[in-house]
């Protein structure tokens, strides 16, 4: 098996992959460390040879590892085929359950998405027609890794017609249902999910139930990444402008995110505030901003999404606000000199 390897660590240090936002170093050398013990030392030593791309790079990745007998039964994989098993999104067992037969997932070969080919009577996840091997590897939040035990084809085509599902489309512009405000709602499973993956601070906000909630609640949760609400944190003036704008008033998996036309606007709970879906290839962005960890959270009524930046407020909304700002202090300042 050296000379596989030794010839996929040549090919691996010629390529690299181009992502955004960084990962950290911990979670991949670490996931490296926990690959090699348990027997795909294969892709071990690829992340370890690449570890300062991605962690330059993307800011949350899925891996699906073959093992070492797929590696040796396959001989020297190519680049594209390396590329195909790589997902510039992280992905829970959960998220990947939840979607339907026919979703596809983008990866960082170019031009070529993997398809979710799990029947309704088996309970194991299948990508490509290869089964996933039980539970991930390696799962910090950020970084998800899975075995399978053979390689992805860079050649596979969906049996039949892509069925799309059936959006909720409530909380599209266009629609004139209104949005009501009453009840209160327990959002500790969600939140607790959220906090083990390091999205506390949204998380903390769903346990404020700054909303109050709905009669019958079907919500759609856009949480920024912990690192990305810094900016947010100690700020409490601004919790409720933040979290409502990170809110819509429907149930929307990745999938039917995915499945809406390109420039699709949705509302929110901020009055006034829009989120407009935008693809680039596989790459799913809202306002700019991309979906990083989609169906983190999968439940009855509520559905959150990983983000890796806050959904800020339009430049001309804060351009008239910080003149408006600097208006009334100006009016004002001659007052201010005499005390």
């Amino acid at each position: 098996m050296a000379k596989p390897i030794s010839l996929l660590l040549s090919l691996i240090a010629l390529s690299l992959f181009p992502l955004s936002s960084p990962l950290p170093s911990d979670a991949v050398l670490n996931a490296a460390e926990i690959l090699s013990n348990s027997g795909f030392v294969s892709m071990a030593l690829t992340l370890e040879l690449v570890y300062p791309t991605l962690t330059s790079e993307p800011r949350s990745a899925t891996i699906f590892s073959p093992s070492d007998a797929a590696f040796t039964n396959s001989g020297q994989p190519t680049l594209s085929l390396l590329q195909l098993h790589f997902c510039p999104l992280a992905f829970s067992l959960e998220s990947l359950r939840s979607l339907p037969s026919g979703t596809k997932i983008p990866t960082m070969a170019s031009g070529k998405s993997l398809i979710v080919t799990t029947s309704d009577s088996n309970e194991h996840v299948s990508l490509n027609n290869v089964t996933i091997i039980g539970s991930p590897i390696f799962d910090d939040g950020s970084l998800v890794v899975f075995g399978i035990d053979k390689f992805f084809d860079l050649n596979f085509e969906f049996p039949s017609p892509i069925q799309s599902p059936n959006s909720d489309r409530t909380c599209v512009v266009s629609n004139t249902t209104s949005i009501s405000v009453s009840g209160a709602y327990s959002f500790d499973e969600a939140s607790g999910m959220m906090r083990s993956r390091e999205y506390s601070v949204m998380a903390s906000f769903l346990d404020l139930q700054l909303l109050g909630f709905v009669e019958k609640p079907k919500l759609t949760v856009f949480a920024p990444v912990d690192d990305a609400m810094l900016v947010v944190v100690g700020n409490f003036s601004e919790y409720s402008s933040v979290f409502l704008r990170h809110v819509v008033p429907c149930k929307l998996s990745w999938t039917d995110l995915a499945n809406f036309e390109n420039g699709t606007v949705l509302r929110t709970f901020s009055d006034g505030f829009t989120i407009k879906i935008t693809k680039s290839s596989d790459q799913l962005m809202l306002n700019e901003a991309p979906v990083t960890f989609p169906d983190m959270y999968y439940g009855d009524w509520l559905i959150v999404h990983g983000l890796n930046q806050v959904l800020e407020l339009p430049a001309t909304a804060e351009e008239m606000e910080s003149s408006s700002e600097f208006g009334s202090a100006g009016r004002i300042a001659p007052d201010r000199s005499e005390f």
